[in-house]
């Protein structure tokens, strides 16, 4: 590999000469060889747009000469539209808490392609960083990133996987199956009812994360070093807003206290808070299909999910539930994450948090397994999935508790009586009634039966 000097405010070093990154780049990938694991594309994207508004922004304000600005923008786009974009963003997620090395990263990369299109020199520090620290930058494109995923991919996928649970909720409303408690079994619910209660879970997280989406559209831009702004122009934050808003289709604005939302990542702790409350409804959801399709001969087998693939190595003819599996493991991930931010959110020391780059690649990730999996489970779970009604009437026909809708007539202490003599004999709660009370076979079978139960009341 052939390579070319490079210099910096510590002296030259050696960079590969076909890279675009100057010598603050290379030092920060000889620095943390730590998991080869770079910052997030989406994140890389949205630093890559901040400049682009910061370029614009001062351009108008006269920080920057037109031509200069100009250059930048188009460096912007001509990366923004590189199928190897992230050949040129290689710096570890863990290297310095500010992110600085990946401010830089951009800063060069932008510079050096700024540079050739203009034919002047177009520097890193004081063209392309021109009004901005990485103590600014860093936490705006955490919001920019996260608001744009979360708006683009997120909030999409949780209204297919809502309208999917509901589309299959009225087809399968005329089923009624044995409900459960403690994993025993209760009073009757149509399946539509349990379906009905995912759905809630659904929309409920779906307003959670639309509160969360408004507090990521405050920016800390502006700030610069600290939170008073130093070296920026003092109506450079409301403009970089401004242009980023026409950047994104998104409404940004200044955040209305610059020092907290640099000092903290607590929009970001919250967000990911939201995220694991989706990931607790996806797991449970995911874990009701498992459950119901259990089996399917020793199982609950209520219902068969669509069969995607072989599910043993050993075992011919054997199918597992593998998309609500992988959602499990997916909601396990997010709660991780979850982990790590919160632990993350906790170095915000004095005006600084020193954990921005793995916050923002376990938001980020946490926002694409969520959307990934609210998908494939709107797709290849709940709306594929066939019921079987056959073992849903066995069910009932022997269900015991059952004897619950006879306690405001018989009382407590003589339905328990019904039910355990119907356990022990293993025959309808029915037959059993029948012969325990005078209250006559036709209104037995009104009073027990399942469907009118599911409506509650006496």
């Amino acid at each position: 590999m052939n390579y070319r000097t490079v210099k910096d405010s510590m002296g030259e070093l050696q960079v590969p000469e076909a890279a675009l990154w100057g010598a603050q780049t290379q030092r920060a990938i000889d620095n943390f060889p730590v998991s080869g694991q770079p910052m997030p594309e989406a994140f890389i994207r949205a630093l890559l747009l901040a400049k682009a508004a910061a370029a614009k922004a001062n351009v108008q304000l006269g920080m920057l000469e037109k031509p200069i600005g100009d250059a930048i923008v188009d460096a912007v786009n001509t990366l923004l539209g590189d199928a190897e974009l992230m050949n040129h963003f290689p710096v570890d997620v863990f290297q310095t808490g500010s992110g600085t090395s990946s401010n830089m990263n951009a800063n060069e990369v932008v510079a050096t392609l700024a540079t050739r299109s203009l034919g002047q020199d177009v520097s890193p520090n004081d063209h392309v960083n021109c009004g901005q620290s990485s103590n600014d930058i860093i936490p705006s494109s955490i919001h920019i990133s996260a608001a744009m995923q979360i708006s683009d991919t997120l909030i999409p996928a949780l209204d297919h996987l809502q309208q999917a649970i509901r589309d299959k909720a009225a087809e399968v409303d005329g089923f009624v199956k044995t409900g459960r408690t403690h994993l025993m079994d209760a009073m009757p619910v149509r399946m539509s009812q349990s379906l009905g209660g995912w759905a809630e879970q659904i929309r409920s997280c779906r307003k959670n994360l639309d509160h969360q989406l408004t507090q990521l559209l405050r920016l800390a831009q502006g700030g610069t070093a600290v939170g008073t702004g130093i070296n920026a122009h003092p109506e450079f934050s409301e403009l970089f807003s401004h242009e980023l808003s026409k950047l994104t289709g998104l409404p940004f604005q200044p955040g209305p206290d610059l020092f907290a939302l640099i000092s903290s990542q607590d929009t970001a702790v919250q967000t990911s808070g939201a995220l694991k409350t989706l990931a607790v409804a996806l797991m449970k959801i995911a874990n009701d299909l498992r459950w119901m399709n259990s089996g399917p001969l020793a199982g609950l087998g209520e219902i068969e999910l669509e069969a995607l693939q072989p599910g043993s190595s050993i075992m011919p003819g054997k199918v597992n539930p593998v998309i609500p599996e992988a959602t499990a493991m997916a909601a396990a991930q997010i709660i991780g994450n979850d982990a790590t931010i919160t632990i993350g959110g906790q170095s915000g020391n004095f005006e600084l948090n020193v954990m921005l780059p793995v916050i923002s690649a376990n938001l980020l990730n946490s926002v694409q397994l969520a959307a990934n999996t609210s998908r494939l489970l709107a797709d290849k779970a709940v709306s594929s999935f066939k019921v079987n009604e056959d073992k849903l009437q066995e069910a009932l026909a022997k269900n015991p508790i059952l004897v619950t809708a006879l306690n405001p007539i018989v009382g407590y202490m003589k339905a328990a009586e019904i039910a355990k003599q119907a356990y022990k004999e293993k025959r309808p709660v029915l037959d059993v009634a029948d012969e325990q009370t005078d209250l006559g076979r036709e209104e037995l079978e009104r009073l027990l039966d399942p469907a009118k139960l599911t409506h509650g009341g006496i």
